[in-house]
């Protein structure tokens, strides 16, 4: 075939070789500290989940009700009950637990690194420029190739898969912060200055009030996103829910796989009720407030 036809038989980029080399240079050099960060990670999460494990289902099943009675009143309550009922029912709590701790992990380190990148964005275009595109490379960048980097720096296991999940969860937050505070109407900013608040008064005080709807449409987003990879982690030895979905297909168990997706069903609903309730809640509390 003549080369102005088809040039890329002749001429390709050897960008996979690229990015292997530039992998194994990273993981050369800054493999230790990785580790050493990962540290903390694990100690989080195994409180968290030896809390949730610990916890007696029908104490959990109260629980979750009274948080949903005061979110939003008896439905919510009655969803939560209804959805953790069933998870206990089909044998899959100590798993869906485990999960949940993951997710509840990831969604707290998203809270501490996202949003005040999402703060950051917003008070500075020139930062925006320069993150914009790494937010549209990790949102469009499928899942399952976040696994090898990730394993090959930080090994496998339930802490390693909170940090996977959290490089694949963090950008709705970051970018919903960004936008509900960029959607504050200005008028009211200058009206916070003029009544003499310093940057920080006006960011705390009337900035991050007014984008909470916003912000918490991001922090929902975040919740779903961190549920969905912390399925797709079972690749790499992360526990729960997703290690029965992955033992089902490999083993070609039916039952097996049908347990671990309805579980993964039931807490999907459950957080994401209870996320959108809280949003609710707090914009609810605002509102009555002003």
């Amino acid at each position: 075939m003549d080369p102005l036809l088809n040039p890329f038989d002749y001429f390709t980029l050897p960008f996979g070789d690229w990015s292997e080399s530039a992998l194994d240079w990273i993981v050369d050099i800054g493999r230790a500290p990785l580790l050493a960060a990962k540290a903390p990670v694990q100690v989080f999460l195994n409180l968290i989940q030896g809390g949730l494990i610990a916890v007696p289902p029908l104490v959990g099943l109260i629980f979750i009700a009274a948080v949903g009675f005061f979110l939003s009143g008896w439905r919510l309550a009655l969803i939560g009950l209804v959805c953790l009922c069933f998870i206990g029912l089909i044998g899959a709590w100590e798993a869906a637990m485990i999960t949940l701790s993951i997710v509840l992990t990831s969604v707290v380190l998203c809270i501490l690194v996202g949003l005040p990148l999402g703060i950051l964005a917003a008070r500075s275009d020139r930062f925006f420029r320069i993150l914009r595109p790494v937010l549209d490379f990790m949102q469009t960048m499928p899942s399952f190739v976040y696994l090898v980097p990730v394993v090959m720096l930080f090994g496998i296991g339930d802490a390693p898969g909170v940090i996977v999940t959290c490089l694949f969860a963090i950008t709705p937050l970051i970018r919903l912060t960004n936008l509900g505070i960029r959607e504050v109407r200005e008028d009211m900013v200058e009206a916070a200055y003029a009544f003499g608040a310093s940057e920080t008064r006006v960011l705390f005080g009337t900035q991050l009030p007014l984008a909470r709807p916003t912000i918490l449409a991001g922090l929902n987003q975040t919740v779903l996103l961190s549920l969905t990879m912390a399925v797709v982690a079972s690749m790499i030895s992360v526990g729960g829910l997703g290690r029965m979905v992955l033992e089902g297909i490999g083993r070609l168990d039916f039952g097996s796989a049908t347990v671990g997706g309805l579980g993964i069903v039931m807490a999907a609903i459950l957080v994401d009720r209870y996320t959108q309730a809280l949003g609710a809640a707090r914009s609810g509390r605002g509102s009555g407030g002003a």
